[in-house]
């Protein structure tokens, strides 16, 4: 019998914010086995807040825990292998409303999550489109509220190739760091994602609270790219211990 995918859901209305960082600063996050992945010679750090939606873990909806917001901290690596380089994300930091959510993630992958009280706001153009013309994504950490808020102008259309957003959103595998040292390997499938350039951004975080000093520092001021993915279908693999 063909065994499930550990989780298929749709990931909505991606708010992706990026800014360049220091590779020094994430050479002790990289995955043993991996290397950084770069554009043009700059690495970047992510803030991605999106929605999950319909999530199914091993093919059974979980009472209370389909839909929901995240907003998560990643950077980019690669792997070499004999089909040639897996570009991939690693998560710092994943933000979610839902402890049980949490717990599964650190239990199966050894993510880095967090439950915390979140909610989001879309709006749309009152022209009769439906278009998505803001998404504010909010989280409390402590006694602060933090709140991603990023706004559109256009549609959204397939990122150009050889660009940094096609570099930022088409990535499908992901690699998360074991309590042994070891790296897990899964895949992300899903259909390349429509984006728009955004018009309007703010990160109102306290990001070394959030993220930590050393990452914190690179998410100050303005980002060097910013858009909105209108998402997709996705299917999780399950992860995969990598050898040697």
């Amino acid at each position: 019998m063909t065994r499930p995918p550990f989780l298929k859901a749709q990931w909505r209305h991606l708010a992706m914010v990026s800014y360049e960082v220091d590779r020094t600063a994430l050479v002790g996050l990289v995955p043993r086995g991996t290397e950084l992945d770069d554009w043009q010679g700059n690495t970047y750090l992510s803030v991605v807040a999106f929605l999950f939606l319909d999530t199914r873990v091993l093919g059974l909806p979980i009472p209370f825990h389909r839909d929901f917001e995240e907003v998560n901290l990643r950077f980019y690596v690669r792997r070499r292998t004999a089909e040639g380089w897996r570009r991939a994300v690693v998560f710092v930091k994943e933000l979610v409303p839902r402890a049980a959510i949490a717990w599964v993630a650190r239990a199966l992958y050894n993510e880095n999550y967090s439950a915390v009280p979140m909610g989001h706001e879309l709006r749309r153009s009152a022209d009769g489109s439906q278009r998505i013309e803001s998404v504010s994504y909010r989280w409390r950490v402590a006694d602060r509220q933090n709140r991603l808020f990023l706004s559109v102008a256009s549609d959204p259309r397939p990122a150009l190739s050889g660009s940094l957003e096609e570099f930022i959103a088409e990535h499908y595998w992901g690699y998360s760091v074991q309590r042994d040292g070891g790296t897990c390997e899964y895949r992300v499938e899903h259909s390349p994602w429509r984006v728009a350039p955004a018009a309007d951004v703010e990160l109102d975080c306290d990001v070394r609270r959030v993220y930590g000093d050393k990452l914190g520092t690179f998410l100050q001021g303005q980002p060097v790219s910013a858009f909105l993915a209108d998402g997709s279908d996705v299917t999780v693999s399950h992860g995969g211990r990598l050898v040697g």
